[in-house]
């Protein structure tokens, strides 16, 4: 359910803006979004588990804020975002 480091460490790598970026917005857009797939594959063995459920809701809230101050400040960046990730919007 949780994300491998190897896999973080693979996102960080691929959607990284310099050598040593971890905290950008695009890196936790993409981090949410990997997060995001795998707690969806869950439900859909788990479909009574409520406890989650709020935590995908949270996480898709905050990849949700995270796009839109990214669109607010650099629409290329958020258009660029939304492409290699497969996001609808």
């Amino acid at each position: 359910m949780s994300i491998t480091a190897v896999r973080k460490t693979e996102l960080i790598h691929t959607h990284a803006r310099t050598d040593h970026d971890t905290g950008s917005a695009e890196v936790q857009v993409a981090i949410l979004s990997e997060r995001i797939t795998n707690l969806t594959e869950h439900f859909k063995m788990h479909k009574k588990d409520n406890h989650s459920r709020r935590g995908l809701l949270k996480m898709v809230s905050q990849r949700r804020s995270l796009l839109d101050h990214l669109k607010k400040v650099d629409e290329s960046r958020y258009t660029a975002i939304v492409a290699t990730l497969g996001l609808r919007r």
